[in-house]
């Protein structure tokens, strides 16, 4: 029998017992006292940030995620939300020339019945795309495989978005 080992998974599964933050991961990223290498932030802007998603779907996964704590996007300031989306566009285009996709999707899901695994603090997903990479891994195995580390990707990505 082949495994599969994913130990960063470890950090994931069990920071809802045992991790002591405010609640909402994004502002206590931003709260730490680590660099933003150390963090996986890609961009610092006017009222959002870029960030690794560090439980990528795929290599290349990253968030636009917006400074203020809010838990839905109509609730945001005009320039918060303008911003974000050039962001996304900038974000668009670096993924396209770094990862060569076959496409890119993007995703915001407000509120747990949408599926936000943050819903206090909306954000914006770009999940780079090749068709095939829903293979029998991913489809009958429920496990993904990531080709490089986050660390790999940050390096990719820095200082381009």
């Amino acid at each position: 029998m082949d495994v599969l080992w994913s130990p960063w998974r470890y950090d994931y599964i069990t920071a809802g017992s045992s991790a002591k933050t405010s609640g909402c991961v994004f502002c206590d990223i931003l709260k730490n006292s680590a660099s933003d290498e150390e963090n996986f932030i890609l961009k610092r802007a006017e009222f959002n940030f870029v960030i690794l998603n560090i439980y990528p779907y795929t290599s290349g996964h990253l968030m636009v995620v917006p400074y203020a704590h809010l838990d839905a996007l109509d609730k945001a300031e005009k320039a918060a939300t303008d911003e974000m989306m050039d962001l996304v566009t900038s974000a668009q285009t670096v993924i396209s020339k770094v990862y060569t996709p076959d496409g890119i999707n993007l995703g915001m899901n407000l509120g747990k019945a949408a599926g936000a695994g943050v819903a206090s603090h909306y954000h914006m997903h770009l999940l780079p795309r090749w068709i095939g990479d829903v293979n029998f891994m991913t489809a009958i195995g429920q496990t993904r495989t990531i080709p490089e580390t986050l660390t790999t990707t940050f390096e990719k990505l820095k200082g381009k978005i």
